[in-house]
């Protein structure tokens, strides 16, 4: 039975070899093959990955369970089904593309896709970031785009996001059923992809896109704030820099090391700002030169990082922190009435909501990912705590880090002129609505079963306390609420003064299980600020440890 079943595997691993239209990876099989490394080819004859809400994501390389030209030019053809099955034979699909490695294969091999099953295809010039593809399509009036990229993911991943033609990027039932027609494509052979016949798009969607940033900001509003700024490895950089000095903003300090597209991220061990390590080189560069900010874009520029001094240091604000600030510069800029809208992920701070409400601005909560805040009716403003921000919806419906790190460096410049900080804003908001602190607790796995036993366990039982504070409200959210459709997650309300909440779930895109804390600590007066955020984190200290326990982590 067991050799039968490597003779299958066997079998399965040649008949996709004589397929494979990239010499790399066949290779690569073939050797697999030769070696008959049954654990191996096993693990990448699994299954197949998964089509979702987040497109596709996962590790280069041979085989149906990895991202590989094969996978993605029978993605390619499952959109491209769904398209025309839905009206849309002979509209426009952008194709953009970041500088991991095979992005621009994958990207070609899209755009030959799309040509050969009927739909026009442009393909932007060169490696740029997610936004400009989100804003290119409405921009375009295109009826879908597709950006190759994997975001702040490790160097060995590379994915693949589809967006409609609103801009935001799909939800059920369009990622089942564009899943049903990947599955639908039989042969590699059967998919036509000629040579040529799609458009090369030259700067103008680019230009465009810069101009649009004029939304933005105020005129005539200051502009003198100095910031230090990496790219990450990333594509950021050049529309940064151009974004920056288009606004006259002072040239931006750049990170030398970290500056150019780099598929290697040869700094970092995960390009991606929130990771430890990762900022240390912008930190660095920032004792040197002593700016008034750190600013960090992940490798596709569609989350923006914050930095501030503290006297002997640097400190990264929390996502929330700098969700926080954004809405009440948006504020202070005059954004109001009940029919302009705010909106945040369910696991990101509380504070938005109280901001919003004391403004006479409408609030929502969405389930998390910019699939979802996008859509909401009357946005003016999004954000959620993974360095997310969305502040011109109109231009760009998903999150910008370009555009996030414009209205920042307003935020910043404003406050300097006043001879005030960002930290001082943050005192403000603690003393007008309460600090609010949150952390998270985040568990990276190799096995997935990890993260499944996890949640199985809380379902299993539910904790009666956290941190000596009594469990008040358990929600499973697979079962969806009013507000919310059914998601993999559990939200806990503790009991006392502090609001304290916790949410679970498994990550969508990495894996991760993750978990979301807030408390919030009431401030009378400024002499109350420091005890505060003590007591703010030994709180959150101890939810950690006894959720650990509850975990079985």
């Amino acid at each position: 039975m067991q050799e039968q079943a490597q003779d299958d595997l066997i079998t399965r691993a040649q008949a996709w070899l004589a397929e494979d239209p990239d010499p790399e990876t066949a290779a690569e099989l073939a050797a697999l093959i030769e070696s008959a490394d049954t654990a191996e080819l096993a693990d990448r004859f699994s299954g197949t990955l998964q089509f979702g809400t987040a497109g596709l994501r996962g590790e280069i390389g041979a085989g149906p369970m990895r991202m590989n030209r094969g996978v993605v030019i029978r993605a390619a053809a499952g959109l491209a089904a769904y398209l025309k099955a839905q009206g849309h034979d002979g509209g426009l699909v952008v194709v953009g593309y970041d500088a991991r490695y095979k992005s621009a294969d994958f990207a070609r091999d899209t755009a030959a896709v799309m040509t050969g099953a009927g739909l026009r295809a442009a393909l932007l010039p060169r490696p740029l970031p997610t936004p400009v593809l989100a804003y290119a399509i409405r921009h375009l009036g295109a009826v879908a785009g597709v950006e190759v990229t994997a975001s702040h993911n490790p160097p060995r991943d590379n994915g693949y996001k589809v967006y409609l033609g609103d801009g935001s990027q799909i939800v059920s039932p369009a990622d089942s059923e564009i899943a049903a027609q990947i599955a639908a494509v039989a042969k590699l052979a059967d998919v036509p992809r000629p040579e040529s016949g799609w458009q090369e798009l030259g700067d103008e969607v680019l230009e465009a896109y810069l101009a649009r940033t004029d939304a933005v900001l105020t005129p005539g509003s200051p502009r003198g704030v100095r910031t230090v700024y990496t790219a990450m490895h990333g594509v950021g950089k050049d529309v940064v820099l151009a974004a920056f000095a288009r606004h006259g903003f002072p040239e931006p300090v750049l990170v030398a090391e970290q500056a150019e597209p780099d598929p290697a991220f040869p700094t970092v061990a995960f390009p991606n700002p929130e990771e430890p390590g990762a900022m240390d080189l912008a930190f660095a560069k920032a004792a040197e030169v002593q700016p008034d900010i750190v600013i960090a874009n992940d490798p596709d520029a569609d989350r923006c990082a914050v930095a501030v001094p503290t006297g002997d240091g640097w400190r990264m604000l929390r996502g929330d922190e700098v969700g926080a600030l954004l809405a009440a510069h948006l504020v202070h800029k005059g954004v109001s009435g009940g029919d302009k809208v705010f909106a945040e992920s369910i696991v990101s701070s509380s504070l938005l909501g109280r901001i919003a409400e004391a403004a006479g601005v409408g609030h929502e909560e969405t389930l998390t990912g910019f699939k979802w805040i996008a859509r909401v009716k009357g946005l003016r403003y999004g954000y959620e705590e993974a360095l997310g921000y969305c502040v011109d919806p109109e231009g760009v419906r998903d999150k910008d880090g370009v555009t996030a790190a414009l209205l920042v460096a307003e935020l910043a410049s404003v406050l300097k002129e006043q001879g005030r900080t960002l930290t001082d804003l943050l005192d403000d908001l603690a003393m007008a609505h309460g600090l609010h602190a949150t952390d998270q607790l985040s568990v990276r796995v190799s096995d997935l079963s990890i993260i499944a036993d996890a949640m199985a366990a809380l379902r299993a039982q539910p904790p009666v306390s956290l941190a000596g504070l009594r469990v008040v409200s358990a929600e499973d959210l697979s079962r969806g609420t009013e507000t919310l459709p059914p998601t993999d997650g559990l939200r806990y309300y503790l009991d006392g003064a502090y609001k304290a909440r916790v949410i679970a779930r498994p990550s969508g895109t990495e894996p991760k299980l993750k978990c979301y804390l807030e408390v919030v600590v009431p401030v009378a007066e400024a002499s109350d600020l420091a005890p505060a955020r003590v007591r703010g984190q030994e709180v959150l200290d101890a939810i950690k440890k006894d959720l650990s326990a509850a975990m079985g982590i």
